[in-house]
C-alpha cells in the first residue's frame, strides 16, 4: 500500500510565527486607534450626562485657577472658575460635530459629483472637474480664514467654510475610483443589459468606492479637527464662552507661564484624538488596499 506524504502540503499551508505576529500587529493597529476614537466620542457625548461634573460655563471667579485633583474639579479650573474637564469634553463634542459634519458633506456632495463625473464622462466630466480644479487652485487655508471672517465665528459657519474646501478632495478620489470601476467587466455587463445609470451608480459604483471615501474621511477627521482648532484659536471658529479645544488653548496661552496645564490638557487631548484618527485611516487604507 502506498503511503501519501502530506508533510509538504501541511508545511505550505501552516501559518508561520511571523505571519501570526503581523496579523496581531495589524489587528492591534486597527483596534487601538478605533478604541481611542470610540472612547473619546463616548466621553464627550455621554460623559457629561452620566458623570457628576459642573457645567462648562458659568463658574465662579472665587474658584479660579484651582489645581488638578481639587475637590469636584479633577483637572482644576480656568481663570473664570470653569471646570477644565467639563470644558474639554464640551469642546471635544463641538470639534467632533464639526469634523463629522464637514466630512459627511464632503463625502455626500463631493463623492456624488466625482462618481457622476467619472461614470458619465464627456462634457459633464470636463465641466465638473474644471470647476473643482479652480477651487483646488486656491490656497484652502487662507480662503477658509477669509470665509470664516466674512461669515462670522460660529459652529455652523465653521462647518460651511471647511466643507466648501473638502468637496473637491472627495470628488477627485471618487472620480478616480469610478474610472477604474468603469473598465471592469461587471460594469460593462450592467450597461449592456440596459440598467439605468442611477441604478448602476447606487448598486455597483457606490459600494465599491465607499471604502476609499471612508478611509479618506477618517484622515480628514483629524485634519478638520486641527483646522477647527486653529480657527477657534484665532477667534474665527467657535466663539467663547462656548468651549472648543482651540479657544481653550488660546485662552490658556495668556497665562502659560503661571498655569501651563491650561494649555497642556486641551493640547494633549487634541493631539491624541487627531493621532487616533490618522492611525485609523492609515490602517483602514492598508487593510482595504490589500483586499
Amino acid at each position: 500500500m502506498a503511503v501519501v506524504d502530506a508533510g509538504p502540503a501541511l508545511v505550505e499551508h501552516a501559518e508561520t510565527p511571523a505571519a501570526r505576529t503581523r496579523g496581531w500587529v495589524g489587528s492591534l493597529g486597527l483596534v487601538l486607534p478605533a478604541a481611542v476614537v470610540a472612547l473619546t466620542a463616548l466621553a464627550c457625548f455621554v460623559g457629561p450626562l452620566v458623570l457628576p461634573m459642573p457645567p462648562p460655563i458659568g463658574g465662579s471667579v472665587l474658584e479660579s485657577y484651582l489645581p488638578a485633583f481639587s475637590p469636584g474639579h479633577l483637572l482644576g479650573t480656568d481663570p473664570n472658575g470653569n471646570d477644565i474637564l467639563s470644558r474639554i469634553l464640551s469642546g471635544g463634542r463641538s470639534s467632533l460635530i464639526v469634523a463629522v459634519a464637514v466630512n459627511l458633506l464632503g463625502l455626500l456632495v463631493g463623492g456624488t459629483l466625482g462618481a457622476l463625473s467619472g461614470f458619465v464622462g464627456g462634457v459633464v466630466d470636463t465641466v465638473i472637474m474644471r470647476v473643482l480644479d479652480v477651487l483646488i487652485a486656491f490656497p484652502s487655508l487662507v480662503l477658509t480664514l477669509a470665509v470664516a471672517q466674512s461669515l462670522g465665528p460660529s459652529q455652523t459657519n465653521t462647518i460651511l467654510a471647511l466643507a466648501f474646501f473638502s468637496i473637491p478632495a472627495f470628488a477627485r478620489i471618487s472620480r478616480a475610483a469610478t474610472l477604474r470601476l468603469r473598465e471592469l467587466p461587471f460594469m460593462a455587463s450592467a450597461v449592456l443589459c440596459g440598467t439605468p445609470g442611477w441604478r448602476i451608480l447606487l448598486r455597483h459604483v457606490a459600494p465599491n468606492i465607499a471604502p476609499q471615501l471612508i478611509t479618506f474621511g477618517m484622515l480628514g477627521m483629524g485634519i478638520v479637527i486641527v483646522i477647527e482648532g486653529a480657527l477657534s484659536f484665532l477667534g474665527l471658529g467657535i466663539p467663547p464662552p462656548a468651549p472648543s479645544w482651540g479657544n481653550m488653548i488660546s485662552q490658556g496661552q495668556q497665562s502659560i507661564s503661571a498655569t501651563p496645564m491650561l494649555v497642556v490638557w486641551p493640547s494633549a487631548v487634541l493631539f491624541v484624538t487627531v493621532l487616533a484618527f490618522n492611525l485609523l485611516g492609515e490602517n483602514l487604507r492598508a487593510r482595504w488596499s490589500g483586499r
